[in-house]
């Protein structure tokens, strides 16, 4: 045992070893050298343990050839943790662990454009210095017809800067059914508590009328709000006023009406066989005052949060004191824009991935589905097996709640690995490719595949199986 123990590499022998030089490069000398500290103290403890597996480890090289290689592994392991892109084969539209909407090329390119020193705040025709997310005033008025636009970082944060500013010490009512609670501990009346607007629910949990609005009203009430359930949805017998009833009811009392549409949908959705999602411009021309939705769902861009509303409204909420910790970044601001003028350009369910992946045909799906499994079927993969089916996807993110869209999947299931050691291996592989399991088999849900990526697919099932093509 003590030969061994002398016979450890150092520190600096390891660091030369070449194995390790690669990493050096990819992932920093001190990141790097704390691995290989913690490997040698590793490797200490189980030759002091006597295992039979060193027996035969009686030379330095040895040594230092399998700590290296147990380094290598330490380094594949951490590129896990980094962000990074991932291939959605849960069937999952809007999958929130996954980063929710797939941005178009378009908006891909333009944070590279706007990565550098970019116009944020600069208008360059006046040289004077602007509101951030100026640009888009005009854009978001074609689009919804609305007059003017504040940019958050999510809706979250723009429903609290909405209250904050514009209600703050004063009633906003709301039905109680619309009391919602999202992921991330985000619960409607801990949101009105925070901002400083006294909540005042109205109604049942399932049907509320517009009597009960007009009942509540008072000195001390400041709007009438609705917000969309985004993802849970009352049925059987249940009732709400829309927001034209709203909007109607808080200008004859001299209200602010306050449309929360959750999703931030920009389409109707009942062309895709959905229920109907509420969209910006439906509540524009509905009468709203300020509508508050989101930019990474329905909408299918980035991650951002947006207001939109009249002239006065909106100068109270940008000029409020905690308006800029809620403000957007310049790589969001860019793919916003990127994202929206696809809509303008009336190229939307080509260019905005979310929107293609929802219109896609049942029968485009089984084609993409039949090409895979044959072309992988022709590899002859020992112990592989491989079908198609026929199954549900739901859209997620919290849109559209409990509704599905057909799809189809490739079925993979093997005759000495489990499912889950499947998937694992699939997802931490150099395609990463998350997928679902199911009766002991992987299922890879095209529906919220891109085309783009069905070679990658390919590549990464034979990875999984070690098939020579793989490389």
């Amino acid at each position: 045992m003590q030969n061994r123990l002398r016979n450890l590499p150092s520190v600096h022998e390891l660091l030369d070893h070449s194995s390790i030089q690669p990493l050096i490069r990819n992932h920093g000398h001190t990141v790097v050298t704390e691995w290989i500290r913690s490997e040698l103290s590793d490797f200490r403890s189980r030759i002091g343990s006597a295992e039979s597996s060193f027996a035969d480890l009686e030379n330095r090289s040895e040594l230092a050839d399998r700590i290296a290689a147990q380094v290598v592994k330490a380094a594949d392991k951490n590129t896990l943790f980094r962000p990074g892109r991932v291939i959605n084969a849960t069937g999952v539209i809007l999958h929130t662990g996954l980063g929710r909407a797939p941005l178009s090329q378009a908006a891909t390119d333009a944070l590279s454009d706007v990565s550098g020193a970019a116009n944020v705040e600069f208008d360059l025709r006046s040289g004077e210095r602007r509101q951030r997310g100026y640009q888009l005033r005009d854009t978001w008025k074609t689009l919804t017809n609305a007059d003017d636009v504040a940019l958050v970082n999510n809706n979250a944060a723009a429903t609290l800067l909405t209250l904050q500013s514009l209600c703050a010490g004063r009633e906003v009512i709301i039905s109680r059914g619309q009391l919602i609670e999202i992921g991330g501990s985000f619960r409607l009346p801990e949101i009105f508590a925070a901002s400083g607007a006294i909540l005042r629910e109205v109604g049942t949990t399932n049907h509320t009328r517009v009597a009960d609005y007009e009942q509540a009203i008072t000195p001390e009430t400041a709007a009438i709000m609705r917000v969309h359930p985004s993802n849970y949805r009352v049925v059987g017998f249940a009732k709400t006023p829309g927001i034209v009833e709203l909007s109607a009811l808080a200008h004859k009392h001299s209200l602010i009406s306050i449309d929360d549409i959750g999703s931030g949908a920009l389409v109707d959705t009942t062309q895709f066989g959905l229920p109907r999602e509420p969209t910006f411009q439906s509540s524009i021309e509905g009468g709203a005052d300020v509508v508050l939705g989101s930019g990474d769902k329905l909408l299918g861009g980035p991650q951002c949060g947006i207001i939109l509303g009249t002239h006065p409204l909106l100068k109270q909420v940008s000029s409020h004191p905690l308006a800029r910790t809620y403000r957007i970044g310049k790589l969001t601001l860019g793919a916003l824009a990127a994202t929206l003028e696809s809509y303008l350009r009336d190229r939307q369910f080509e260019e905005i991935p979310t929107l293609a992946m929802l219109a896609a045909t049942e029968e485009e799906l089984l084609g993409r589905a039949q090409a895979l499994c044959d072309s992988l079927e022709t590899d002859q993969v020992s112990g592989l097996e491989i079908g198609v089916e026929q199954e549900s996807a739901l859209v997620g993110g919290g849109s559209l709640p409990g509704a599905e869209l057909p799809t189809a999947v490739l079925v993979l299931s093997h005759a000495e690995m489990s499912a889950d050691e499947m998937s694992r291996r699939l997802r931490s592989g150099s395609c990463r490719l998350v997928t679902r399991t199911q009766q002991n088999s992987v299922r890879i849900d095209l529906r919220s595949v891109a085309p783009t990526d069905d070679s990658a697919i390919v590549k990464a099932v034979r990875l999984l199986v070690g098939h020579p093509s793989a490389e």
